[in-house]
C-alpha cells in the first residue's frame, strides 16, 4: 500500500500513501497518510485522510478521492501527536465530511 498513487476525481495525481494508522480495536485502516506537493519528498506535505474518502480504483492501480488539490492544501494541519489526539481527529473527520471512525 505504501507508495501507491492516490488520484482527483478529474484524474489528477495528488500524491502517494506514505504511510497509513491501523485502530488496534478493529483492526481496520482508518488513515491514510497521503505525502504530496514538494520535490522528490523535499517540501512535501502530509495529510492523514480518513480512509473512507480513498476508493482503490483497479484501472488506476490507485486510489482515488472526491477531493482536490485545493482542498487537502486547506485541510488540517497535522501535529506531532495527531495519532493520539482525539480532538484533531474529530475536526478532520468534520473537514472531510465524514463520521469519525469511532462512533
Amino acid at each position: 500500500m505504501q507508495g501507491t498513487r492516490v488520484y482527483s476525481p478529474a484524474g489528477e495525481e495528488l500524491g502517494h500513501i506514505d504511510d497509513v494508522m491501523i485502530d488496534t480495536s478493529s483492526g481496520k485502516i482508518v488513515y491514510g497518510v497521503l505525502e504530496f506537493g514538494g520535490f522528490l519528498g523535499i517540501g512535501s506535505d502530509h495529510h492523514a485522510i480518513p480512509f473512507g474518502k480513498l476508493r482503490y480504483d483497479t484501472s488506476r492501480e490507485g486510489y482515488v478521492t472526491d477531493l482536490t488539490k485545493e482542498q487537502l492544501e486547506q485541510a488540517p494541519r497535522q501535529h506531532e501527536t495527531w495519532r493520539e489526539d482525539r480532538e484533531w481527529q474529530r475536526r478532520s473527520h468534520e473537514y472531510y465530511g465524514v463520521a469519525p471512525y469511532w462512533l
